[in-house]
Protein backbone atom coordinates (compact mmCIF):
# COMPACT_ATOMS: atom_id res chain seq x y z
CA UNK A 1 0.00 0.00 0.00
CA UNK A 2 1.27 3.35 -1.19
CA UNK A 3 1.25 6.83 0.48
CA UNK A 4 -1.45 7.90 -1.90
CA UNK A 5 -3.74 4.60 -1.13
CA UNK A 6 -5.03 6.62 1.83
CA UNK A 7 -8.31 8.48 1.62
CA UNK A 8 -7.73 10.53 4.76
CA UNK A 9 -6.90 11.27 8.05
CA UNK A 10 -9.00 8.73 9.61
CA UNK A 11 -7.86 5.60 7.84
CA UNK A 12 -4.73 6.86 9.09
CA UNK A 13 -5.49 7.30 12.26
CA UNK A 14 -7.74 4.08 12.83
CA UNK A 15 -3.89 1.87 11.29
CA UNK A 16 -1.81 3.37 13.07
CA UNK A 17 -3.87 4.20 16.04
CA UNK A 18 -3.07 8.20 16.11
CA UNK A 19 -5.23 11.34 18.03
CA UNK A 20 -6.12 14.04 16.24
CA UNK A 21 -6.53 17.55 17.38
CA UNK A 22 -6.53 21.19 16.13
CA UNK A 23 -4.91 24.19 17.23
CA UNK A 24 -2.63 27.27 16.24
CA UNK A 25 0.95 26.41 16.62
CA UNK A 26 2.37 28.56 13.63
CA UNK A 27 2.89 31.35 15.32
CA UNK A 28 4.48 33.72 12.83
CA UNK A 29 5.17 37.13 11.90
CA UNK A 30 4.83 38.06 7.98
CA UNK A 31 7.91 37.81 6.35
CA UNK A 32 8.25 39.85 2.89
CA UNK A 33 9.65 38.03 0.03
CA UNK A 34 12.39 39.89 -2.21
CA UNK A 35 11.82 41.96 -4.41
CA UNK A 36 13.18 39.63 -6.90
CA UNK A 37 11.08 36.61 -6.52
CA UNK A 38 7.97 38.55 -6.43
CA UNK A 39 8.74 40.47 -9.83
CA UNK A 40 9.26 36.48 -11.20
CA UNK A 41 6.41 34.73 -9.41
CA UNK A 42 3.36 38.24 -10.38
CA UNK A 43 4.93 37.78 -14.17
CA UNK A 44 3.95 33.68 -13.64
CA UNK A 45 0.64 34.77 -12.42
CA UNK A 46 0.23 37.16 -14.96
CA UNK A 47 1.04 35.44 -17.93
CA UNK A 48 0.84 32.00 -17.73
CA UNK A 49 -2.24 29.97 -16.50
CA UNK A 50 -0.87 28.33 -13.48
CA UNK A 51 -3.52 25.80 -12.31
CA UNK A 52 -4.03 24.77 -15.22
CA UNK A 53 -2.80 21.38 -14.19
CA UNK A 54 -0.61 19.54 -11.12
CA UNK A 55 2.55 20.13 -13.50
CA UNK A 56 1.71 23.68 -13.71
CA UNK A 57 0.99 24.33 -9.97
CA UNK A 58 4.30 22.30 -8.99
CA UNK A 59 6.52 24.18 -11.49
CA UNK A 60 5.23 27.69 -10.87
CA UNK A 61 4.29 27.94 -7.72
CA UNK A 62 5.08 25.29 -5.06
CA UNK A 63 8.39 24.43 -5.61
CA UNK A 64 9.38 28.26 -6.24
CA UNK A 65 8.35 28.97 -2.89
CA UNK A 66 9.76 26.35 -1.03
CA UNK A 67 12.60 26.81 -2.68
CA UNK A 68 12.97 30.64 -1.72
CA UNK A 69 12.26 29.62 1.49
CA UNK A 70 14.91 26.95 1.76
CA UNK A 71 17.27 29.54 0.84
CA UNK A 72 17.96 30.28 4.47
CA UNK A 73 18.22 26.95 5.94
CA UNK A 74 20.46 25.41 2.69
CA UNK A 75 23.12 24.96 5.52
CA UNK A 76 21.48 22.68 7.73
CA UNK A 77 18.56 21.75 6.11
CA UNK A 78 18.72 19.31 2.22
CA UNK A 79 15.51 20.05 -0.02
CA UNK A 80 14.16 16.81 -1.93
CA UNK A 81 11.86 16.48 -4.67
CA UNK A 82 10.04 13.20 -5.48
CA UNK A 83 12.22 11.24 -3.09
CA UNK A 84 11.16 7.83 -2.67
CA UNK A 85 11.23 6.53 1.35
CA UNK A 86 9.75 3.31 2.90
CA UNK A 87 10.01 1.87 6.24
CA UNK A 88 7.00 -0.93 5.05
CA UNK A 89 5.79 -2.31 2.04
CA UNK A 90 2.52 -0.53 3.72
CA UNK A 91 4.21 2.88 3.98
CA UNK A 92 5.80 3.61 1.46
CA UNK A 93 5.84 5.72 -1.66
CA UNK A 94 7.34 8.99 -2.95
CA UNK A 95 6.89 12.21 -1.22
CA UNK A 96 6.51 15.09 -3.52
CA UNK A 97 8.64 16.97 -0.78
CA UNK A 98 11.01 16.69 1.54
CA UNK A 99 12.61 18.54 3.89
CA UNK A 100 15.50 16.34 5.75
CA UNK A 101 18.62 16.78 8.13
CA UNK A 102 21.44 17.66 5.53
CA UNK A 103 24.06 14.87 5.25
CA UNK A 104 27.43 15.10 6.17
CA UNK A 105 28.17 12.82 3.29
CA UNK A 106 26.54 15.39 0.85
CA UNK A 107 23.32 15.95 -0.76
CA UNK A 108 22.84 12.27 -2.67
CA UNK A 109 21.97 10.96 0.58
CA UNK A 110 19.40 11.37 2.44
CA UNK A 111 19.03 12.00 6.82
CA UNK A 112 16.65 12.74 9.05
CA UNK A 113 12.96 13.87 7.11
CA UNK A 114 11.59 16.40 8.87
CA UNK A 115 8.75 18.40 6.96
CA UNK A 116 6.61 16.66 4.20
CA UNK A 117 5.33 18.40 1.64
CA UNK A 118 1.99 17.27 -0.54
CA UNK A 119 0.45 18.71 -3.57
CA UNK A 120 -3.13 18.21 -3.07
CA UNK A 121 -3.89 16.51 -6.44
CA UNK A 122 -6.98 17.37 -8.25
CA UNK A 123 -7.41 19.98 -5.07
CA UNK A 124 -8.41 17.02 -2.66
CA UNK A 125 -7.11 18.58 0.72
CA UNK A 126 -8.89 15.41 2.74
CA UNK A 127 -7.28 12.82 0.54
CA UNK A 128 -3.78 15.04 0.44
CA UNK A 129 -4.03 14.84 4.46
CA UNK A 130 -4.61 11.10 4.33
CA UNK A 131 -1.37 10.72 2.50
CA UNK A 132 1.03 13.37 4.08
CA UNK A 133 -0.10 11.79 7.42
CA UNK A 134 1.15 8.49 6.49
CA UNK A 135 4.17 9.69 5.42
CA UNK A 136 4.68 11.70 8.74
CA UNK A 137 3.88 8.35 10.49
CA UNK A 138 6.74 6.40 7.88
CA UNK A 139 9.26 9.31 8.74
CA UNK A 140 8.70 9.21 12.20
CA UNK A 141 9.37 4.93 12.15
CA UNK A 142 12.68 5.82 10.23
CA UNK A 143 13.96 8.74 12.47
CA UNK A 144 13.03 5.95 15.55
CA UNK A 145 12.66 9.51 17.73
CA UNK A 146 8.45 9.75 17.64
CA UNK A 147 8.91 12.45 20.32
CA UNK A 148 10.94 14.96 17.30
CA UNK A 149 8.11 16.98 15.83
CA UNK A 150 7.46 16.71 12.32
CA UNK A 151 5.98 18.62 10.19
CA UNK A 152 3.29 18.40 7.45
CA UNK A 153 2.26 20.70 4.68
CA UNK A 154 -0.84 20.10 2.25
CA UNK A 155 -1.28 22.46 -1.00
CA UNK A 156 -3.09 23.05 -3.99
CA UNK A 157 -0.86 25.82 -4.84
CA UNK A 158 -2.87 28.26 -3.98
CA UNK A 159 -4.11 27.10 -0.24
CA UNK A 160 -1.77 26.27 1.82
CA UNK A 161 -2.49 23.87 5.26
CA UNK A 162 -0.15 22.60 7.77
CA UNK A 163 0.25 20.01 10.57
CA UNK A 164 2.65 18.35 13.03
CA UNK A 165 2.94 14.73 13.97
CA UNK A 166 4.55 14.33 17.75
CA UNK A 167 4.44 11.05 19.19
CA UNK A 168 1.09 9.32 18.91
CA UNK A 169 -0.68 12.66 18.06
CA UNK A 170 -1.26 14.53 14.68
CA UNK A 171 -2.16 18.40 15.12
CA UNK A 172 -3.60 20.27 12.27
CA UNK A 173 -3.01 24.40 12.60
CA UNK A 174 -6.22 25.97 12.59
CA UNK A 175 -5.15 28.96 10.09
CA UNK A 176 -4.69 28.77 6.64
CA UNK A 177 -2.69 30.74 4.37
CA UNK A 178 -2.94 31.67 0.57
CA UNK A 179 -0.59 32.52 -2.10
CA UNK A 180 -2.80 36.26 -2.51
CA UNK A 181 -1.04 36.99 0.95
CA UNK A 182 2.64 35.90 0.56
CA UNK A 183 4.16 37.65 3.55
CA UNK A 184 1.91 35.75 5.77
CA UNK A 185 2.54 32.58 3.91
CA UNK A 186 6.47 32.93 4.26
CA UNK A 187 6.04 33.81 7.37
CA UNK A 188 4.20 30.44 8.24
CA UNK A 189 6.75 28.55 6.15
CA UNK A 190 10.26 30.25 7.71
CA UNK A 191 7.93 29.38 10.82
CA UNK A 192 8.32 25.17 10.11
CA UNK A 193 11.68 25.42 8.33
CA UNK A 194 13.10 27.17 11.43
CA UNK A 195 11.70 24.66 13.74
CA UNK A 196 12.64 21.64 11.72
CA UNK A 197 15.82 23.34 11.45
CA UNK A 198 16.42 23.74 15.44
CA UNK A 199 14.13 21.07 16.68
CA UNK A 200 13.03 23.95 19.47
CA UNK A 201 9.63 22.42 19.10
CA UNK A 202 6.83 22.62 22.32
CA UNK A 203 4.85 19.46 21.76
Amino acid sequence: MAFSDYKNIGQVQKEFNIQYQEETFVRSQPVPPTPTFVTEFEFNQRNIDVYASEAARTEMIIAPVLREVYKDYYEQLAFWIQKPITYTAILSGTPDYIISMKSALGKTVLETPLLLVVEAKRNDFEQGWGQCLAELVAAQKLNETPELALYGIVTDGKLWEMGKLINSVFTKNVESFTVDHLAHLFGALHFVFAASATNLVTP
